[in-house]
């Protein structure tokens, strides 16, 4: 009789659980479904409706034909890739020899360098805009790829993941690996690195979501459409595309801004997960 209740108590606790993930999973979805809905929806019959419709049983392409024709948006993509790629490059060389050389070196000062480091993530990344800007515009890089790339080629949170990884493998494979005259580079790049894959491709996502996003320092730094990335065309889109009022059409061309990230989410979200326990795990 005690096992019997112990079941139905498990039950309902499981069914209670479900229930629960459902809820929020339609409370986080239902943003997306409605733009994706709002894009479907033709500008009269969007505009006809006295309340919001959450269905629409005359569905259209036309905006997604807007989202490319009233706007370059298929240059602000080409733009966005170009700026990504570099940028994420660029960063994953500077994080990953900042972060063997905090794991695995002995230098004078480390310690009191890599807390100065860890202190730059208390400054709002804010408060150093203005500085970036006035260094990238006296290098004459506005309205520049290289403008836009500089500010964003390292990151102190990824030196302080990949450093702590790093610090998971075995010390003793380092020194067996200098006793057998393997040099620093090669026991980097054949050892930590494939270990440590899982946090370096988490890494690489975050950083190309965070270049995909970029929306502040972009506005900032460019006023050349030529320039533009996705996430600044939006303003472009609403001002000049479809004007304040086409709703459907600003909604299909952020649909397509979005699709990239969440397709690349989708596929390596179990990367994302395992990386950042890796991460916050020592020992």
């Amino acid at each position: 009789m005690s096992n019997l209740k112990k079941k139905k108590g498990s039950a309902v606790l499981t069914v209670l659980k479900y229930v629960l993930l459902v809820l929020w999973a339609l409370i986080v979805l239902f943003p997306f479904y409605w733009m994706v809905l709002t894009s479907l929806k033709g500008y009269a019959d969007y505009n006809s409706e006295a309340t919001p419709a959450f269905f629409t049983l005359s569905p259209t392409l036309e905006n997604y034909v807007k989202a490319f024709t009233a706007v370059p948006l298929a240059k602000y993509f080409l733009n966005t890739f170009i700026f990504t790629v570099i940028t994420t490059a660029l960063m994953l060389a500077v994080i990953i020899f900042a972060a063997f050389a905090f794991a695995r070196l002995n230098f004078k000062g480390k310690n009191l360098v890599f807390t100065l480091f860890l202190s730059l993530m208390m400054i709002p990344a804010e408060l150093v805009v203005i500085t970036n800007f006035v260094t990238i515009t006296d290098l004459g890089l506005r309205n520049t790829f290289l403008g836009l790339i500089l500010p964003s080629v390292t990151s102190v949170f990824y030196i302080y993941l990949l450093k702590e990884n790093f610090e998971q493998v075995p010390y003793e494979l380092y020194k067996a690996a200098k006793v057998d005259g393997t040099s620093d580079i090669k026991y980097l790049f054949k050892v930590l690195v494939p270990i440590c894959k899982p946090t370096v491709v988490t890494v690489v996502i975050l950083k190309v979501i965070e270049c995909w996003n970029s929306y502040v320092w972009p506005r900032l730094i460019t006023d050349d459409p030529d320039y533009f990335l996705v996430s600044n065309g939006i303003q472009e889109i609403r001002q000049n595309g479809f004007g304040r009022e086409n709703i459907p059409a600003m909604m299909a061309s952020v649909v397509v801004i979005s699709v990239p990230l969440i397709i690349l989410f989708l596929i390596f979200r179990k990367k994302i997960m395992e990386g950042v326990s890796r991460g916050g795990t020592k020992g």
